[in-house]
């Protein structure tokens, strides 16, 4: 790693703590300064890589007061490694408004590659891989029918993240915008012990998890319309 001053993305395992890369390990080791999402969940990673050191907190609550100050301690000379609980930093987690300061400043930012969950959905799905939108967590009340509504019309490929709690509505959801027969793929717990990959149209998918309530992280993949 050369010794220019940067921020540096650090992807973490999203569940099998091997999925991390030896770069990454590298830069947790070097770095001057390394900021957490949730420091507890951080501290236990950094303790089964063998890397003591201090985690500093940065997540949504309160990354617009602690932005400015980052950036400064770039500017003087301090290498920072982000990283969140799981994934890929910026990617529906902390980061974005960081980088962006970085950019404006003229700071260097570098993003490792490396473990993120809607990549293995889309690759496992079974649905064209070719074009795909990648839409976050949908809007949990306000704007989310006018959503619905633009992603019923979208051809390519739709992936999403979701809350377990909230995953049978959604499906019952994408069945009323989208149309029951729409195919989709629900990917849960991926790369941990119970990781379960589920396929079928969308109404088959919400019978299933109302029968079997989720648990874990989802990611829900969703074919586009079909001409």
């Amino acid at each position: 790693m050369d010794n220019e001053a940067k921020l540096i993305l650090v992807p973490t395992p999203i569940g099998n703590l091997q999925d991390i890369t030896l770069r990454a390990v590298e830069v947790l080791k070097t770095a001057d300064i390394i900021l957490a999402e949730d420091t507890r969940v951080s501290s236990k990673l950094l303790k089964h890589l063998e890397i003591d050191k201090k985690l500093l907190a940065h997540h949504k609550f309160n990354e617009h007061k602690t932005t400015s100050s980052i950036v400064s301690k770039i500017e003087q000379g301090n290498t920072v490694a982000l990283i969140s609980d799981a994934g890929t930093p910026a990617i529906s987690d902390p980061g974005f408004l960081l980088v962006r300061a970085c950019v404006e400043k003229n700071v260097k930012v570098e993003c490792l590659p490396g473990a993120t969950a809607l990549i293995p959905a889309l690759a496992v799905s079974g649905l064209p891989t070719d074009k795909f939108v990648f839409e976050g967590f949908l809007p949990q009340k306000k704007g989310r029918q006018t959503r619905l509504k633009i992603l019923a019309e979208e051809p390519r490929t739709v992936v999403l993240y979701e809350s377990p709690y909230r995953l049978v509505k959604a499906l019952g959801q994408f069945a009323e915008f989208f149309g029951p027969d729409r195919k989709a793929c629900v990917c849960r717990e991926l790369s941990k012990m119970f990781e379960e990959v589920k396929r079928g149209t969308v109404t088959e998918l919400q019978v299933y998890y109302t029968e079997h309530p989720p648990k874990g992280e989802i990611v829900i993949v969703v074919e586009g319309k079909q001409n």
